[in-house]
């Protein structure tokens, strides 16, 4: 379980300010995927710490979470000029995606119907499933599907019928914070799974830091 660990240095759907100085103080885990939201931190500042994380060795994700077609192609450009491994997100455009084809990028586009802030997701697993032969047809790689965002039904039984039947890899993205919420994810057996706010949150050594709780959750997914 723990391969398919993607740290997040993000709380609230903002990258924190110390990110840099938490992934320091955190690389020699052996969590080999970390990334960050595009937005709490200047472009150089994003910049430096994906280099940082390139060089320690680690696959990179930026995760952008907008809805215009303007705003979607501005964090695709972004994440090619940081140098990011995987883009995580947008919702999928066509013009997007023929950009992301033009690149080195992986490209992970929203599933489903996503808006507001924080994010909610909709629409029928059918309707995701459509969606992604679309996306598979026009170069990506795999989707980000908000599954415990769900509004319209049980986010368990949605994640796993989507994750299940899906034609492309999934990234299960937010909140993922419990040890039970993890068994469930392990079921579902997406490709990777997200963790941030949980990790601020301190939801698995109370008073613990940021390196205390990460440290729980690595020593419970090398178990399963």
């Amino acid at each position: 379980m723990l391969e398919k660990l993607i740290v997040m240095l993000t709380h609230n759907d903002v990258t924190v300010k110390n990110a840099k100085e938490l992934f320091e103080g955190n690389r020699d885990l052996p969590v080999v995927h970390w990334g960050f939201k595009d937005v709490g931190l200047e472009p150089e500042k994003m910049k430096e710490l994906c280099r940082m994380m390139k060089a320690a060795g680690k696959t990179t994700y930026l995760e952008v979470v907008t809805y215009s077609e303007e705003e979607c192609m501005r964090g695709a450009k972004l994440a090619v000029e940081c140098g990011f491994d995987c883009l995580l997100g947008t919702i999928f455009y066509e013009s997007v995606a023929a950009y992301v084809k033009t690149t080195n990028l992986k490209y992970y586009p929203f599933v489903g119907k996503v808006s507001q802030s924080p994010s909610i997701l909709e629409g029928s697993c059918d309707y995701m499933l459509e969606q992604t032969k679309k996306y598979q047809e026009a170069g990506a790689c795999g989707v980000d599907l908000l599954g415990y965002r769900y509004v319209e039904g049980d986010p368990n039984v949605l994640s796993a019928a989507y994750i299940k039947a899906g034609s492309l890899p999934t990234v299960l993205a937010g909140s993922i914070g419990s040890e039970e919420r993890m068994l469930l994810v392990k079921q579902m057996d997406p490709a990777y799974f997200t963790m941030g706010s949980a990790l601020f949150t301190k939801n698995f050594v109370k008073d613990g830091s940021f390196r205390d709780n990460l440290k729980a959750v690595v020593e419970f997914l090398e178990k399963q």
